[in-house]
C-alpha cells in the first residue's frame, strides 16, 4: 500500500469513529478539534486532527466534521470530511 493510500483509508476510517457520535452529542461540542498521534498499519507514526464546525459558521444546522491524518515526517497527509445534518424522527 502506498504511503497516500494508507493515510487516506486511516482518513476515512478516523472520519467514520467521528461521525458515529449522535447529532445531539456532536452539538454539545461543536465547535471542537483535537491533534493526537497514532500508528499508521505500517506502524509509522502520524499526527491524526478531528474538527467539529458549524456548517456556514453559525450555531445550529449542519455539523461540518473534518478529519487529517499527517506523516509530518514525509510531509504528507490525507483529508476526508462530511456533513452531519439534524436527524429527523
Amino acid at each position: 500500500m502506498t504511503t497516500e493510500n494508507e493515510l487516506s483509508e486511516m482518513a476515512l476510517e478516523e472520519l467514520d469513529a467521528a461521525c458515529s457520535l449522535h447529532f445531539a452529542e456532536m452539538k454539545k461540542i461543536t465547535p471542537w478539534g483535537d491533534t493526537y498521534e497514532a500508528m499508521a498499519p505500517s506502524g509509522r507514526e502520524v499526527e491524526v486532527e478531528r474538527r467539529y464546525l458549524w456548517e456556514n459558521g453559525q450555531p445550529g444546522g449542519g455539523i461540518v466534521v473534518e478529519v487529517e491524518v499527517r506523516d509530518p515526517a514525509l510531509q504528507t497527509g490525507a483529508e476526508a470530511r462530511a456533513v452531519i445534518g439534524p436527524r429527523q424522527n
